[in-house]
């Protein structure tokens, strides 16, 4: 696992998760994992990612202050979020992590369009089933099927939140539920001498990311975040497909 070519995918791997948090609040990170797949199998990426995905929620914090926490909606996700993860622990041998990632897929490709037919129309009207719903759905999605964030980007997204809002909401949300996951992974996967030290080299490209993403979120105004959060829902949702299919497919 230490040759140049894994090496290289790695970092590249982690800088692009470590800079869509930093970019985004979290929610996003599946995009970089398909570099992690071309070196290593999924499990082994899981192991790999699940301290580091604690070091950049630590770094994106320094960002995304209190004051940036829509804490009327994380009193109904956080506790959500963990019943999520229970239930999406619990049931891990039981459901169809391929089934999982083509409906949740589907799904999110449905509201996506919705929204670009709608253009930046949204709603302001808080729902407390669906705040739920997003919580519990994340929770089991990131157990099951490794990703957690269209569940709560279409809750949040459809709240039309300020953008600073939006992005430190996400990285509370996913830093609660990475340090919940992170003792779990590493006891389940028990990471190799080389994935260890894969982290280590790693570690230095993580604050870099969060502050190249975290500059661009400054650059970008309010429509500009929303389109592109919606265009990268897209792209996660069709990664998910791509996985469940070829998951049948064999």
């Amino acid at each position: 696992m230490l040759d140049a070519g894994t090496i290289l995918l790695t970092l590249s791997g982690v800088f692009v998760i470590a800079f869509m948090k930093g970019g985004f609040g979290g929610g996003f990170a599946i995009v970089g994992i398909p570099l992690l797949a071309l070196v290593m199998d999924p499990f082994q990426a899981g192991a790999l990612l699940a301290p580091l995905f604690v070091v950049m929620d630590l770094v994106a914090l320094r960002y995304w202050s209190p004051a940036t926490w829509s804490k009327v909606d994380l009193k109904l996700l956080l506790p959500s979020l963990l019943v999520g993860i229970a239930i999406g622990t619990a049931v891990l041998d039981h459901l169809d992590a391929r089934a999982v990632s083509i409906a949740m897929a589907l799904i999110t490709l449905a509201f996506a369009a919705m929204w670009f037919r709608g253009g930046t129309k949204h709603s302001t009207t808080r729902s407390t089933p669906k705040a739920v719903a997003a919580g519990v759905g994340s929770g089991i999605t990131t157990m099951v099927a490794h990703s957690g964030g269209p569940p709560l980007a279409l809750y949040l997204l459809g709240l039309g939140l300020p953008k600073a809002i939006y992005a430190g909401t996400t990285s509370l949300f996913f830093t609660a539920g990475n340090l919940v996951k992170v003792v779990p992974w590493l006891w389940v996967a028990q990471p190799s001498v080389d994935t260890w030290v894969l982290m280590g080299l790693a570690l230095p490209v993580i604050p870099f990311g969060v502050w190249l993403g975290w500059r661009l979120h400054e650059r970008l105004d309010q429509v500009q975040l929303y389109r592109l959060c919606y265009m990268l829902l897209c792209v996660t949702a069709l990664k998910l497909l791509w996985d469940g299919v070829t998951g049948y497919l064999g």
